[in-house]
């Protein structure tokens, strides 16, 4: 099965991209899961984390642990067929959010561990 590379792109042929392979795809999954903020999509007003909504709260260890509240339900409610999260953990310093995720892929098996970091 062949699944679109995210974000959208055209290959060298001018076809739409394509994934390497299953774990880079689910990845990306998680990826978009985490910086798509709810509303964003018109069809699935209710998808995504929205972590980069944050970016005009003032830091603070409450803020960290909101962040990892709506990561971790984001990827549980979106994602549950797909991963089943062994840890995570979120951080937050002078306008860097980093996610740093471990997750088992259901389908395949394989534990995989992942870094999400954006400026914000």
């Amino acid at each position: 099965m062949t699944h679109l590379a995210f974000p959208y792109a055209h290959d060298r042929r001018g076809r739409t991209a394509q994934t390497p392979d299953f774990p880079a795809h689910v990845r990306e999954l998680v990826e978009q899961t985490l910086l798509t903020a709810p509303g964003e999509r018109v069809n699935r007003p209710d998808f995504g984390a929205g972590l980069l909504d944050m970016v005009f709260e003032p830091g603070s260890e409450t803020l960290v642990e909101a962040a990892e509240f709506l990561t971790r339900s984001a990827l549980q409610r979106f994602l549950q067929d797909v991963v089943l999260i062994e840890d995570l953990r979120v951080a937050m310093s002078e306008g860097l959010l980093t996610v740093d995720l471990t997750y088992l892929v259901i389908e395949t098996g394989e534990r995989e561990a992942q870094t999400v970091t954006r400026l914000i």
